[in-house]
């Protein structure tokens, strides 16, 4: 399995206006027939700067190619994974797996740990599920929205999210 050896350094708020843009031109990448951002720079921030949000670069060989931002819940041994992002000159290379075991080795006293990724999205699904061993749990739709999304089904013009899960013990 292809894994580059990367580490992960603190955004610096310096950066963030460049981690937001490349966030975008990643996600946009992967959707190249969807109209518009893919990924809102509201959306980004939200996830910067919520409660228990710890935004990372992702850096190799001396280069930021990339991102991630976790939400960790301590007491609940429980983290999230809201945003991860790799150039899309860098795709291909392991920077995403060499993160994704950063993550995991950074905070080891997480037991389970969450993500989500549109269905169209089937370069991340193949990622979440056979290279990170996450398991998909649930599949958010018109007719089973998401009850953490304020947002009604299709506003943002998507079909449905996939949530998964990869427990540690």
């Amino acid at each position: 399995m292809k894994r580059a050896q990367v580490t992960l350094e603190p955004l610096q708020p310096e950066d963030r206006e460049r981690f937001i843009l490349d966030n975008q031109e990643a996600f946009n990448y992967g959707a190249m027939e969807a109209d518009g951002q893919i990924i809102s720079r509201e959306v980004i921030e939200a996830s910067i700067d919520g409660k228990g949000a710890e935004a990372w670069r992702i850096v190799h060989r001396g280069r930021r190619l990339g991102g991630l931002v976790l939400r960790i819940d301590a007491a609940a041994r429980r983290g999230e994974l809201e945003l991860l992002f790799v150039a899309p000159k860098a795709h291909g290379l392991g920077l995403g797996y060499g993160a994704w075991l950063a993550v995991e080795a950074l905070h080891p006293e997480i037991d389970l740990w969450e993500t989500c990724t549109p269905y169209f999205e089937k370069r991340n699904i193949h990622f979440y599920i056979n290279k990170c061993g996450f398991a998909a749990v649930e599949f958010f739709n018109v007719r089973h929205p998401d009850p953490h999304d304020p947002e009604p089904e299709d506003a943002d013009g998507s079909d449905g999210m996939f949530r998964f899960e990869k427990r540690i013990r």
